[in-house]
């Protein structure tokens, strides 16, 4: 509610080098909606994957944040919580060399027509919905193509990447967003949300809609991504 405290959590591993590489997913959810999918999905993967990870030395430093403010009205506003971090970031000048922003990631689809985009995507891409796509903007093409090949080398799970102009519709929508503002390389780990999850923003985004079996594989498969990030 507008006028309340609220705040990003953050947890960090120390690495060995001043590089830091952000995990993070927005915790809150839109009125009126349960947010299993919104964000649920992403929260239960960050923690997972800080658990995981709890007892490692890395090379570089390992900050999990669970954003608050993500959702409308602050969405994309001076109060939207990962910009509030991100700002703090770059005037305390962080080396943040990647940041994911896990985002809606436990519908999958194996049937025809299950997947939908804004043009021209269509064109290229999968009608099918059982992959995790991986979107950044034409600044972090770099990251994206590290990344989406790191993935697709060692896990076993359908994937898709995009580097893309971040005004397109759909490509800014969650916590990365705000790390381009800052100047930071970032992207958006995603099962697609409203171009898939017909119940996005809805009362019935409820747990009996998500996919834990893929869910759970998608986040093994991070857990590859981060490690390798990590060195």
């Amino acid at each position: 509610m507008k006028g309340q405290p609220c705040f990003n959590l953050v947890t960090e591993i120390k690495g060995k080098t001043d590089d830091v590489v952000v995990i993070g997913a927005h915790y809150d959810s839109v009125r009126g909606a349960p947010g299993a999918n919104d964000n649920g999905s992403g929260v239960a993967a960050v923690l997972a994957l800080a658990r995981r990870m709890v007892n490692d030395t890395p090379q570089k430093t390992l900050r999990f944040i669970a954003f608050v403010n993500e959702e409308p009205p602050y969405f994309q506003t001076d109060d939207m919580g990962s910009l509030v971090y991100a700002k703090a970031a770059q005037a305390n000048g962080d080396k943040i060399t990647a940041m994911l922003s896990i985002e809606t990631i436990g519908c999958y689809f194996d049937t025809e027509g299950s997947q939908h985009y804004p043009a021209p995507f269509n064109l290229f891409y999968p009608s099918t919905g059982n992959f995790i796509a991986f979107v950044g903007n034409t600044e972090s093409a770099e990251l994206v193509k590290h990344i989406v090949g790191k993935f697709r080398n060692d896990v076993h799970f359908p994937s898709e990447g995009a580097a893309v102009l971040g005004s397109i519709e759909g490509v800014g929508w969650s916590d990365h967003w705000s790390f381009w503002q800052a100047g930071y390389p970032a992207l958006m780990v995603t099962d697609t949300a409203p171009f898939r999850y017909k119940w996005y923003h809805t009362a019935d985004d409820t747990p009996d809609k998500l996919d834990y079996e893929k869910t759970a594989r998608v986040v093994e498969g991070l857990e590859i991504v981060v490690r390798d990030l990590l060195k």
